[in-house]
């Protein structure tokens, strides 16, 4: 699977290098013709594209190194890094290209178009919308983000593609010059599109919330085993496109024994792991009391306590220790309460006002999967 995914990323990077490569030949010996700063920045954009292509497939080659004694996760995450270079070189492309559209505007030369000009845009816009349909469809189906931007990106290309055909069939009817300007416009897409770039790739390196979708099925899953009541702190550690290590606590009935949670744990890693490829190497367990009514009925009072306040997410993990005198259990507040403090010590008072005679322990989860 991985050795096929592999293949197909760096065949369809291949074939992108091809076609991008042609029309920045064409466009380019065009623009050089016609005297067009508008072409020659769609030139400069297939170029780069080209580039981050070559960029793509040096980063899946990277990134397909077998795992060592020194990187035991593997080399998943070089195409991360690899996406940043990419990122960089769109974005000073898309800087040199603005700066010549300037100097065009301030001082405007005369283009001279032709029909073989409309003939070449036209097709390069027709060979970008292939591209692009191509390109998304196989990134998608291997999960490659770079496959999936660079085919939008063919898009966007074509739609800007088609803004300088335009702007050439106006001066060819009306004599009107707008190429520097078109020009400013393409050199603006494209900075926008590599600071979009880059915040993706800085993303990725720094870790991002799991997927909601990925996150509420692999829970949903867990908790269809008859002896789960609950799943909690799913925490996924990405390595790399379709890697993931992490861990997640289960809630279970205090009656089931260590052989019982031990047989359970390893039914769902074999499951989770099978179905969407995540290793789940640790599985914490809460207990959940049953055999006294006064421990449920303090879980019901501090319950009420707890999500009184409304920026309280989640409270899970309840579990009353009468020998040792303690109630523990965790809560998440939502990231956009300011002081988490603050509001964690007005509700540990106010539960420890209640239950004088026990240590109260909360602990304070943090808001990493839906």
């Amino acid at each position: 699977m991985k050795n096929n995914r592999e293949k197909i990323v760096i065949k369809t990077s291949i074939i992108s290098i091809i076609s991008n490569i042609v029309l920045a030949g064409f466009k380019a010996f065009v623009g050089l013709l016609a005297n067009s700063i508008a072409i020659i920045s769609d030139a400069i954009n297939n170029l780069s594209d080209a580039l981050s292509s070559i960029i793509t497939i040096v980063g899946t080659k990277l990134a397909g190194k077998a795992p060592d004694k020194k990187h035991p996760y593997g080399y998943g995450r070089i195409e991360y890094m690899t996406s940043l270079v990419v990122s960089g070189i769109v974005l000073y492309a898309g800087i040199t290209a603005f700066v010549e559209s300037i100097k065009k505007a301030i001082h405007p030369e005369v283009a001279d178009y032709s029909t073989i000009t409309l003939i070449i845009l036209l097709a390069g816009i027709i060979v970008k919308f292939i591209l692009g349909i191509y390109v998304k469809k196989k990134g998608k189906k291997v999960n490659s983000n770079s496959l999936v931007a660079s085919g939008s990106d063919a898009f966007n290309d074509a739609i800007l593609s088609m803004s300088v055909l335009a702007s050439a069939i106006i001066y060819m009817l009306f004599k009107i010059s707008l190429e520097a300007y078109v020009g400013i416009l393409l050199s603006a897409f494209i900075i926008k599109s590599g600071l979009e770039l880059i915040k993706e790739s800085v993303d990725n390196m720094l870790g991002v919330r799991i997927e909601s979708d990925l996150s509420k099925s692999i829970k949903q899953d867990i908790i269809k085993e008859k002896d789960i009541q609950g799943a909690y702190d799913l925490i996924l550690n990405d390595y790399g496109p379709d890697k993931y290590l992490g861990s997640v606590h289960i809630e279970v009935l205090d009656t089931l024994t260590v052989a019982d949670i031990d047989k359970l744990s390893r039914k769902i890693t074999k499951m989770i792991s099978e179905k969407y490829g995540v290793i789940l190497h640790t599985i914490g367990v809460y207990s959940i009391n049953t055999k006294e009514k006064s421990v449920i009925n303090a879980k019901k009072e501090i319950s009420e306590i707890v999500f009184s306040y409304k920026e309280i997410l989640q409270m899970h993990g309840f579990y009353i220790d009468k020998k040792e005198k303690t109630i523990s259990f965790d809560i998440i507040i939502d990231f956009n309460v300011n002081n988490r403090e603050e509001l964690y010590r007005k509700i540990y008072d106010e539960i420890q006002k209640k239950y004088k005679d026990y240590r109260i322990e909360i602990t304070l989860d943090v808001d990493v999967s839906d």
